[in-house]
């Protein structure tokens, strides 16, 4: 099952299981829509892979398979 990070690892900004805003690699690093484009030009700074917008999960699902409450903040990913 793909591990919803609740959080962008660059601004910190929340990012709810069933969020528009939340980018991820294929190693599921999470990112706000913001720091992916604007920041990382769509490029995970962890692994170079590419960052795609992540899968919403719906409410029901969510409540049964909540999101991780786990958060990653690295901000030297951002630079």
């Amino acid at each position: 099952m793909l591990e919803l990070r609740p959080n962008c690892e660059c601004c910190d900004c929340d990012l709810p299981g069933d969020s528009d805003a939340a980018f991820i690699c294929s190693f599921e690093c999470t990112f706000c829509r913001d720091c992916a484009n604007e920041h990382l030009q769509l490029k995970c700074p962890n692994c170079s892979g590419e960052l795609v917008p992540r899968p919403r999960r719906v409410n029901e699902k969510l409540v049964k398979s909540p999101a991780s409450t786990q958060r990653i903040h690295a901000q030297q990913a951002c630079k």
